[in-house]
């Protein structure tokens, strides 16, 4: 994910494509399953669904690939190379970046017992191999119901902030806000993952995309104009710098 200072040199203020939007659209799915026949089919019907697919193949890569792209679910198989899923699992839960994800286990296992230290470890559901891809689906949307409440909804709350998607207005403290559209998709984004904390990189790849490249120092100055955009009259910061991590949205305790 890392890039060169090179790469990043291409201004900020170059034109924005579709690309980068349908990009921040998707649920990033994390698939961690060791047989590729698997892992082709999980990928091929999540794509069709209309998520971003990350693939990983063993316990190690499943943590490496869930840190970099923070994902929103994670499908993840038991018996892992390396690192147990449930070990994965367990580790996920105990990352404060990664609290937030949505985790379906995917196992041979069928014992109630085994259903249970899943479930115990952190999971959020559990499915039993073989299983239907139909119903592994509709699982999926459920989980990321639950994780992700307000993605398919018009409007974003925060605090005492508020966000109207359908008119781009942004309003705090009932009183209109005046951002420009950098700003207004780094706090949507950031509203769409409250408490999360994204580094620069992170927030280059879900805000600018993937194929856009600018000065990772380019985040704070934006940060820097949301920050005087949205904490107004004297009301508390509701962006947390942690340094050396990078931002979230959440009110400094």
């Amino acid at each position: 994910m890392l890039r060169s200072m090179a790469e990043r040199s291409r201004r900020a203020d170059l034109p924005r494509g579709d690309t980068a939007t349908d990009g921040r659209a998707k649920p990033v799915v994390l698939v961690v399953e060791d047989e590729p026949a698997l892992l082709t089919l999980l990928k091929y019907n999540l794509e069709a669904e209309g998520y971003r697919v990350v693939e990983a193949m063993n316990g190690e890569e499943a943590l490496v690939k869930a840190r970099e792209e923070t994902p929103d679910l994670i499908l993840l198989d038991w018996m892992l190379p390396l690192v147990s899923g449930i070990e994965v699992c367990r580790q996920i839960r105990r990352t404060p970046d990664l609290k937030s994800a949505a985790i379906i286990m995917l196992t041979a296992k069928g014992e109630e017992a085994d259903k249970i230290r899943g479930l115990e470890t952190g999971a959020d559901d559990y499915v039993t191999k073989p299983f239907s891809p139909s119903e592994l689906m509709a699982r999926a949307k459920a989980a990321l119901r639950r994780a992700r409440p307000q993605s398919g909804d018009e409007n974003l709350t925060y605090a005492d902030l508020e966000m109207d998607l359908a008119t781009h207005r942004v309003r705090r403290d009932n009183k209109d806000l005046h951002l420009g559209p950098t700003e207004f998709r780094l706090l949507k984004f950031l509203m769409e993952n409250q408490g999360r904390v994204f580094s620069r990189e992170q927030l280059l790849d879900h805000v600018w995309g993937r194929d856009i490249y600018v000065e990772p120092r380019t985040v704070d100055v934006h940060i820097r104009r949301l920050r005087k955009a949205i904490n107004v009259d004297g009301l508390p910061d509701l962006i947390r710098t942690v340094r050396s991590a990078g931002y979230a949205l959440d009110i400094e305790d």
